[in-house]
C-alpha cells in the first residue's frame, strides 16, 4: 500500500517496452500522452487491479534500476505477476534459434517481458483492436472503464475499474455503441454476458495450447488471433503466436517455408521455427522491433 520500490537487482527490465509493445490496452500513461515511439524515457504508467474484493489503483514508473510505485493495494504481487518480472529472461533468450533478426530484436528490446493480464479485460480489450490504431483501442477501453466501472478515488483524481463481466453485460448494445466501439459493440456485450453466466476465459488454463485456442473462440469476437492473444498476454501460454499483420509480413520476408496457407499449420510452423515452448516471447521482440526499427536496408 502506499509508496513502495522495487529494487531490480540488476534484473533485466524495459518497462516502456513491455507496456507499449502492442500486449497490453489495460495500462496508460499518467500524463495522457498516445504513446509513442520516443524510447527511454522514466513516465508513469496507470492501471487498475482486482487483486482483492475491491478495485484498487496501480502507478508505476522504472528510475535507476528499480521499480517506483504508487498504489491503494499491495502492489507488489501484482506488479510481479503482471508484468513477467519472474520470467527467467536469459533462459527464454537461450532457447531462441540462431537467427540475425531474431538476435537483433532480443539485443534491441533486452529486458521486454511477457504481461500477464487479466483474463476479462484481455478479452474485451483485443475485442476492439480489430482494424484500430493503438489509440482508439485504449481510448476505447478509458471509456468503457468510465461508463461502466466503478469509481475510485486515489491521490486527489478519480479513476474507473476496468468493468466486471456483470457490469458490461448490463449495457445495451446502442451504449456501447454510443462509444464508438462500431460493429465490435454486440461482440463485446455478448462475450461480456457469456463470461457473467459463468463462461470463464481462465477455464482455458491447463488445457494443451490448441484447445486452449478452441476453448476461447465459443466467445462473440474472438477468432484465433485474439485467441492467442489471450493465451500469450493473460493466460501464461509463451507458445502463442498470434498471427496479425505484422508476424504475417515477417513470416514472408524472413521465414517463408513457414507460410502454410491457413492459420492453424502457419501456427504451428512458426511456433517450431521461434524455439516452441517460448515462441510467444520471440514473436513480441519480433514484432516491437520491425515495427518501429527493422533491419537497417
Amino acid at each position: 500500500m502506499g509508496h513502495g520500490r522495487i529494487d531490480l537487482d540488476g534484473t533485466a527490465f524495459d518497462l516502456q517496452s513491455t507496456l507499449e509493445s502492442g500486449q497490453t490496452y489495460l495500462w496508460w500513461r499518467d500524463d495522457g500522452e498516445d504513446y509513442d515511439s520516443t524510447y527511454g524515457g522514466d513516465d508513469w504508467y496507470l492501471t487498475t487491479t482486482r487483486a482483492t474484493d475491491d478495485p484498487g489503483v496501480i502507478k508505476v514508473r522504472q528510475r535507476d534500476g528499480e521499480l517506483e510505485y504508487r498504489a491503494n493495494v499491495d502492489a507488489e504481487p501484482v506488479l510481479r505477476r503482471r508484468l513477467g518480472l519472474d520470467d527467467d529472461l536469459p533462459a527464454i533468450h537461450a532457447s531462441v534459434p540462431d537467427d540475425e533478426v531474431i538476435d537483433d530484436a532480443y539485443d534491441e528490446y533486452w529486458g521486454m517481458r511477457i504481461v500477464r493480464e487479466p483474463a476479462f479485460g484481455c478479452v474485451i480489450s483485443f475485442i476492439c483492436s480489430a482494424q484500430m490504431r493503438v489509440s482508439r483501442i485504449h481510448g476505447m477501453q478509458q471509456s468503457l472503464r468510465e461508463a461502466f466501472g466503478t469509481a475510485i478515488e486515489f491521490e486527489g483524481n478519480t479513476y474507473h475499474a476496468y468493468p466486471t463481466p456483470k457490469q458490461l453485460a448490463a449495457a445495451t448494445e446502442q451504449q456501447l455503441r454510443d462509444l464508438s466501439l462500431g460493429y465490435r459493440a454486440p461482440y463485446v456485450q455478448r462475450t461480456a454476458e457469456m463470461v457473467a453466466d459463468g463462461d470463464d476465459p481462465t477455464e482455458a488454463t491447463g488445457l494443451s495450447y490448441e484447445e486452449a485456442r478452441e476453448l476461447l473462440t465459443r466467445y462473440v469476437g474472438v477468432g484465433d488471433k485474439v485467441a492467442d492473444c489471450v493465451l500469450l498476454f493473460s493466460l501464461g501460454y509463451l507458445e502463442a503466436v498470434p498471427l496479425d499483420t505484422w508476424i504475417r509480413t515477417a513470416i514472408e520476408e524472413y521465414f517463408p517455408d513457414c507460410a502454410q496457407g491457413n492459420y492453424t499449420d502457419t501456427s504451428r510452423a512458426i511456433r517450431e521455427q521461434l524455439g516452441g515452448e517460448y515462441a510467444g516471447y520471440t514473436q513480441t521482440y519480433l514484432f516491437h522491433y520491425l515495427r518501429n526499427d527493422g533491419p537497417e536496408s
